[in-house]
């Protein structure tokens, strides 16, 4: 049986994503229904938590602060449709840093069990790029593509053959909507 716990990523997921990046909370806009999407998610008792790559911060773009101020904006927007987060996760590392956390790197996945206290194994995790579900495989969750943000690029692009089965959604209510009507 899948843990009730939905990791999710978060540029292209829950907000528009940016080729520029998210460097403001003026750039923060959620995508319609996300918000709603996850509410459903918690009154059903599941647990849902961000994992992000964040590397604007260690590419000098935004500061930590910044980054503050834009999940603030984040929990508001989540707030205002009834939901909550358990966990928002980041890697602020560029990728030449070479740290664990990076996705496809599975450190963040292993922050969030030991913050929870249980293992992710059997997680949902929803995310727009390869790097999200080799990540959510690399700990035996349970990765799922949506075509928002990145999503259309990476289905173009072609899923390596060990991910070839991953479910694929429109978007975040488009999966909830699945997963919750199950």
């Amino acid at each position: 049986m899948a843990t009730r716990l939905v990791i999710l990523d978060r540029d292209g997921v829950i907000n528009e994503d940016s080729d520029a990046y998210i460097k403001s909370p003026e750039e923060w806009i959620a995508i319609p229904g996300a918000a709603e999407a996850i509410a459903r998610l918690k009154r059903a008792g599941y647990q849902v938590v961000v994992a992000t790559n964040q590397s604007g911060v260690g590419r000098g773009y935004f500061d930590a602060a910044t980054l503050g101020a834009i999940h603030d904006r984040m929990h508001e927007t989540l707030a205002a449709a009834g939901a909550t987060l358990d966990g928002v996760f980041h890697c602020p590392h560029a990728p030449e840093d070479g740290c664990d956390c990076r996705k496809p790197a599975a450190g963040l996945l292993d922050q969030i069990a030991n913050a929870l206290g249980e293992p992710v194994a059997g997680a949902w995790l929803v995310g727009d790029s390869l790097r999200d579900l080799q990540c959510g495989a690399a700990r035996g969750c349970q990765p799922v593509l949506v075509r928002t943000g990145k999503g259309e690029r990476t289905l173009a692009k072609g899923l390596p053959p060990e991910l070839a089965d991953v479910p694929v959604y429109a978007s975040l209510p488009a999966f909830v909507e699945h997963l919750l009507g199950r």
